[in-house]
């Protein structure tokens, strides 16, 4: 799916997708972007549509493109749209190894941020480029439904366990703080990631159950 497909969303198929993305990461400490999470999201459409809700606008999640081509220049991993609020998440999915967040550098007591993450957030900001360059275009309204539209940015990138509690704070303040261009790039791990649509597909459940009371 390198364009948009339609989409509509299944509470209870994204929660047993959920559960198998728990047994991948329960299975494997390290995991391939190639290998693993990308044949993995391919699959798991449901789910992949939910991490969406990192984005409050996108109510609706109709819109979904695996590997989507960005005129032709990048191609980003997933990308996830509401049509009626014309709003959007572009993900990045990096791998998930020791070196995957922070490198040692040196005799350096502080690990730097390491290459894979600063690829992933490299990439980000190559597409809200490429986007803004072709913003007043015919094809960009054609794709989108729209001359203007609004874009997100989430980086997925290794796990909790290779971080110690120093790190997790760094990673916390950078996800909370990095706005480029007026829009949000978040940083999260995929123990973080799986975490947060545990967190959100509860909520659901509980906003469903609560209207139908």
């Amino acid at each position: 799916m390198k364009t948009f497909a339609s989409h509509t969303f299944s509470f209870d198929d994204c929660a047993v997708q959920l559960d198998t993305f728990d047994g991948l990461l329960r299975s494997k400490v390290e995991l391939s972007e190639r290998d693993d999470i990308l044949p993995f999201f391919k699959k798991n459409t449901q789910l992949a549509s939910f991490i969406s809700t990192y984005v409050p606008d996108i109510a609706n999640p109709d819109r979904i493109a695996i590997e989507y081509d960005i005129f032709g220049d990048f191609a980003c991993d997933l990308a996830i749209g509401d049509s009626t609020s014309k709003s959007y998440l572009l993900v990045e999915f990096e791998d998930a190894k020791p070196n995957s967040l922070f490198i040692t550098a040196g005799k350096k007591a502080t690990p730097e941020w390491a290459p894979r993450l600063e690829h992933g957030l490299s990439q980000v900001l190559d597409w809200f480029w490429k986007l803004g360059d072709m913003e007043k275009s015919d094809d960009y309204e054609n794709r989108f439904g729209a001359r203007h539209v609004s874009f997100n940015g989430l980086v997925v990138v290794g796990r909790d366990q290779q971080l110690e509690a120093r790190e997790k704070i760094r990673l916390k303040w950078r996800q909370d703080h990095t706005v480029v261009h007026s829009k949000k790039v978040s940083v999260v791990t995929f123990d973080q990631l799986a975490r947060d649509l545990r967190y959100r597909l509860s909520r659901y459940s509980q906003i469903a159950q609560a209207k139908q009371a």
